[in-house]
């Protein structure tokens, strides 16, 4: 079986959240949703679990960080083209999500970073294949 990736981030506005999600162009699986959980499928192996805050505390039990003060995570998506990390990102930012800092361009990579609607913050990126290779 491939291994899968299943990203678990608190979020304050559930269905907010989801509507955010899938405005990016994700999907939203309810088998593994409910009332306190949301799965949004980002790809086949790479899923990002929204669950409400007080259903994360009761995993974690730990306090839940505050985004507007500090980083929990940074998570990095590689897409095909720059053409797609621009409408991602640019997408993101006219659903209410935050631009990180300026994009940035080596040659061989270039990416841009955007906050989602809970301070979560993500990196789009695309390398060259010669960067791959």
């Amino acid at each position: 079986m491939a291994t899968k990736i299943f990203v678990n981030l608190p979020v304050k506005d559930l269905q907010r959240s989801v509507r955010f999600f899938k405005g990016l162009g994700f999907s939203y699986d309810p088998q593994l949703s409910d009332d306190s959980t949301a799965c949004i499928a980002i790809s086949d192996s790479i899923f990002a679990m929204l669950l409400t805050e007080t259903k994360f505390r009761e995993i974690v039990r730990r306090p839940i960080a505050d985004t507007s003060r500090t980083t929990e995570i940074l998570t990095c998506l590689s897409v095909e083209s720059r053409a797609s990390v621009n409408w991602l990102v640019d997408k993101a930012l006219a659903q209410g999500g935050q631009e990180v800092r300026e994009p940035e361009d080596h040659g061989v990579m270039f990416g841009r970073s955007f906050s989602d609607l809970d301070g979560h913050i993500w990196e789009i990126i695309t390398m060259s294949s010669d960067a791959v290779a």
